[in-house]
């Protein structure tokens, strides 16, 4: 937790193990006690990442029947992730980062996939469900929610946090979950 709040504070490409020494009350080499490399921290911090998402994600999927509901469940449970840990989205994409550290930027990629398939597999039950619409691919309706959320994060990143997450979310969710439901004429399924 202490490197996601310096992670968030510094930035990820400025986190040095002496600012997390400094931060845990431990030296450098305490830090390397208890990680080999730089890396290998890393490694940890994106296993805490995707601990802490397929947490929320099983809570989000146990919210009920409708598709629908955990579908937006999901995608809320999401936005509170990032608004918990506001590091997130610049680990995610912090091109340095990455770059340096293939085996993180794989493991969240890999976050990324099972939140895709996740979500995919909700958008597949609605249509198999005719909640949503028939010529919705649960694919692209999973890209197009998961870019809500990252296009949400960046706004609320650059607009110095000063809006809710799951509010602004919760409204642009609904708007999207209507078009889904939208057929190609407009009218509803």
């Amino acid at each position: 937790m202490a490197v996601l709040r310096l992670a968030d504070k510094l930035g990820p490409d400025r986190l040095t193990t002496q600012s997390i020494a400094d931060e845990v009350g431990l030296t450098q080499p305490g830090i390397f006690r208890h990680f080999a490399t730089k890396q290998a921290l890393w490694q940890a911090v994106a296993e805490l990442i995707a601990d802490k998402m397929s947490a929320a994600w099983q809570d989000a999927l146990s919210s009920g029947d409708d598709p629908r509901e955990r579908i937006k469940s999901l995608i809320l449970a999401q936005l509170k992730q990032i608004e918990t840990y506001p590091a997130i989205p610049a680990i995610l994409f912090s091109r340095e980062l990455q770059a340096d550290n293939e085996p993180l930027r794989k493991a969240l990629l890999g976050v990324l996939a099972r939140f895709h398939a996740t979500i995919t597999a909700e958008l597949a039950d609605a249509r198999k469900d005719g909640i949503i619409r028939q010529d919705l691919d649960p694919e692209d309706g999973a890209i197009l929610l998961i870019s809500l959320v990252q296009g949400l994060a960046m706004r609320w990143s650059l607009g110095a946090r000063t809006f809710s997450m799951e509010a602004e979310g919760r409204r642009l969710l609904d708007a999207q979950i209507k078009l889904f439901q939208s057929g190609p004429a407009g009218e509803t399924s």
